[in-house]
């Protein structure tokens, strides 16, 4: 199989951070992390490469990847979505702003993430943030008590955003 362009950049990318990390083994958290944080994801061809790079039997480096709930081996959206639905934002309605959400997105059963990959939605158990229920957090900024509706006006917000920057 031959390799393409995007291919060795992609590669390349992972290789600065192993070397940033000294391509110490003692250092596998920090660098998934950061290779997360490049890709959204962590490619199953990318834990090979680490692992190799490192010394480590792929399969250490697959069980770190999948131990830490942080972790993704699939791909996420561009924006995420995390919904809290702990105690108090459940008993506050987290269900109905989820169910309003993921009708607006298009999402069906299981479906995170939309197919042009801008949004993955996720509910979390709690975001620490109980005073606020419900609450939902998009890309790190919290919104406290939110509505079904004003869910939906947070996530039309972030696709009129993503309208003007194209």
């Amino acid at each position: 199989m031959q390799k393409t362009e995007s291919d060795v950049t992609q590669f390349g990318k992972v290789c600065e951070i192993l070397d940033r990390y000294h391509r110490d083994p003692a250092k596998l958290v920090p660098i998934l992390q950061e290779v997360q944080e490049e890709y959204r994801y962590l490619p199953e061809e990318i834990l090979a490469l680490v692992a190799t790079s490192l010394g480590l039997p792929p399969a250490k480096v697959y069980g770190v990847a999948t131990f830490y709930a942080h972790f993704t081996l699939t791909p996420k959206g561009k924006h995420i979505v995390r919904l809290c639905d702990g105690t108090a934002c459940h008993v506050k309605g987290s269900i109905a702003i989820l169910d309003a959400i993921r009708q607006r997105l298009g999402l069906r059963d299981r479906q995170q993430t939309t197919p042009d990959m801008l949004f993955t939605v996720e509910t979390v158990s709690c975001l620490g943030a109980c005073g606020l229920a419900p609450a939902v957090v998009i890309d790190d900024k919290v919104h406290g008590q939110v509505t079904p509706e004003a869910a939906v006006a947070l996530i039309e917000n972030v696709i009129k955003m993503e309208a003007k920057a194209e």
